[in-house]
């Protein structure tokens, strides 16, 4: 048994230790055997995948932003995560005029399938860099356990990191919530082991958390928890100093820490635009309230218009589908819910012993504050969003909480040992088995991923990804047949061969043959396509996203309710 062998604490059976030599042998095979695992299975993803529906406008704002040094895409979001999906679209010469006048949108789709380019050889070189960093982060999770509960603890935290579906799924995409989740699990990570050598790890820690700030705006919200956390490194650190010194040197440091963050950020602009030129969007919504303190942040002019971007995106009302209604506005219980569904059982068993073993352990209670803290706060924040459009929200929560996990390796029972072999073995089999598919996922208490359509929508199941999925099926199961489609995405169904028209163009009696809708739209469907499918035959479904259904000339089947 691999945990049992590498625990530090725990003789084998036979009491005789295993040799020092053995042991980091056996520690190193286990580290890289779960991230080789992770990496095939995020590769595979990203080969298979087409454009999920934000990825084409991250890829034409980071080839743009290359070429032309200009700012002036996907201002809403800063450009660190898109400049690292550049990395890899530098080694494909894909040219955009400078004075290209459509919107983000349509930049995404001329770079894509417009410049000549094979728009599967770009979008792997998009995604490349994202899964490399994804695979860095397991090394981080890895190696924050292993500082909590020693090399055990390190594979536990990994094993449900390297496992996780909703890991694997956004780590294969050229997005930004791996990144920015990844890059604030480092910073605390850095800032706990700053509690030994605050000099060695704090800028380093302020390095991680601007890099989480120039990703995405959502890290803003750890900040404050990050310069707590600070202070409460220099109190550890510096002990025999009196406490009013020591909350000096603290909040000095957490001064440190802050502008380190900040010059990332600004430093993460100036790469893109040294001149930093800039016209604020039009139609930006008044900064007014509490909003308008954001302004006085020290932060970049687009950073904080695209701030002003990010309030219209919340002022707006969004419809949200949980477990099979569908809710005008949001529902602040969604993320929470939206987790359990699409965790493995094992790993909700594996996060609850693990959180209770962080608090009730007394040499891991000091960790609470730099695990539970930030994935606590960020959570509670984003949960009070309008966007209730999939856990990418909170992929924080499956990292932090890995790390939580380890904790179990703590408890002195002797069965502990295999129950978490047994939950990790739970985990990785349900794991495997959605594979290649895994941005559908839910667990086996809501029927897998064949059943996530019934429960959760949008970049939970359906994010456009299932295209060219769907063109081969067409192609080898219902050729010469007449498709009607409607496509939730960002590809271009004609690109991969799909000759389908809109079936809410015209009268319902006219259309016949195939309806293909993708399973977004199915759980939202009202007026014209709901009565579309109130009388349509499901026969097939694609990638758990893409149902097809048969309309005959006579109706005589029901589709069933969503």
């Amino acid at each position: 048994m691999i945990i049992e062998a590498i625990r530090e604490d725990v003789p084998p059976p036979d009491g005789a230790r295993p040799p020092g030599r053995w042991r980091r042998w056996l520690l190193a095979f286990a580290v890289v055997a779960l991230l080789a695992e992770m990496a095939i299975a995020m590769v595979t993803t990203a080969v298979e995948q087409t454009p999920t529906i934000d990825e084409p406008v991250y890829v034409g704002a980071a080839i743009f932003s290359l070429e032309h040094h200009s700012l002036r895409y996907n201002p809403e979001h800063p450009p660190l995560g898109k400049l690292l999906i550049a990395t890899g679209l530098a080694f494909a010469d894909v040219p955009v005029d400078a004075g290209f006048a459509g919107d983000q949108a349509r930049l995404g789709r001329y770079v894509l399938y417009e410049s000549g380019h094979d728009p599967g050889r770009l979008l792997l070189l998009a995604r490349l860099p994202v899964i490399v960093l994804t695979l860095l982060f397991g090394l981080v999770v890895f190696a924050f356990a292993r500082d909590l509960a020693g090399p055990a603890g390190g594979v536990v935290a990994l094993a449900l990191y390297a496992l996780s579906p909703d890991l694997i799924a956004h780590g294969s995409l050229a997005t930004l919530d791996v990144p920015v989740a990844g890059f604030l699990v480092t910073s605390a990570w850095l800032l706990w082991r700053a509690r030994e050598r605050p000099g060695r790890y704090l800028p380093f820690a302020g390095l991680a958390l601007g890099a989480a700030v120039a990703t995405k705006m959502s890290a803003l919200a750890a900040v404050p928890v990050a310069l707590v956390l600070v202070v409460l490194s220099v109190r550890h650190a510096y002990r025999p100093l009196r406490t009013f010194r020591r909350l000096g040197t603290g909040v000095a440091a957490a001064a440190g820490v802050a502008l380190v963050a900040v010059a990332v950020v600004w430093i993460s602009y100036l790469v893109v635009d040294p001149r930093l030129r800039w016209a604020p969007p039009s139609g930006l919504p008044p900064a007014e309230g509490v909003r308008a303190l954001a302004g006085l942040l020290p932060l970049p002019e687009p950073y904080l218009d695209g701030m002003r971007v990010q309030f219209g995106f919340e002022d707006q009302v969004w419809t949200t589908f949980l477990f099979g209604g569908v809710h005008v506005g949001a529902l602040w219980y969604y993320l929470p819910a939206a987790l359990l569904v699409k965790t493995p059982l094992g790993t909700l068993a594996l996060w609850v012993a693990g959180v209770v073993a962080l608090v009730a352990v007394p040499r891991l209670r000091p960790a609470v504050p730099y695990v539970l803290l930030p994935a606590a706060v960020l959570l509670a924040v984003a949960m009070t969003g309008s966007r209730d459009l999939g856990v990418r929200y909170a992929l924080f929560v499956p990292m932090f909480l890995a790390i939580a996990a380890a904790g179990v390796v703590a408890v002195r029972r002797r069965w502990a040992p295999v129950a978490v072999v047994a939950l990790i073995a739970f985990t990785a089999v349900s794991s495997l088995r959605t594979f290649p598919y895994y941005l559908p996922y839910s667990n086996e208490a809501f029927g897998g991923p064949e059943q996530t359509h019934r429960q959760l929508h949008d970049s939970n199941v359906d994010w456009g990804q299932d295209l060219g999925r769907l063109a081969d099926r067409l192609r080898q199961h219902y050729p010469g047949e007449r498709v009607w489609l409607v496509y939730k995405g960002s590809g271009v169904p004609s690109f991969y061969g799909i000759d389908a028209a809109d079936p809410l163009a015209v009268p319902p009696d006219a259309v016949h043959g195939l309806l293909v809708v993708s399973d977004s739209a199915i759980a939202k469907a009202d007026g014209r396509l709901a009565e579309l499918l109130r009388t349509t035959t499901p026969i097939d479904e694609v990638g758990h996203s893409i149902t097809i259904g048969r309309r005959p000339s006579t109706r005589h089947r029901w589709w069933p309710s969503a």
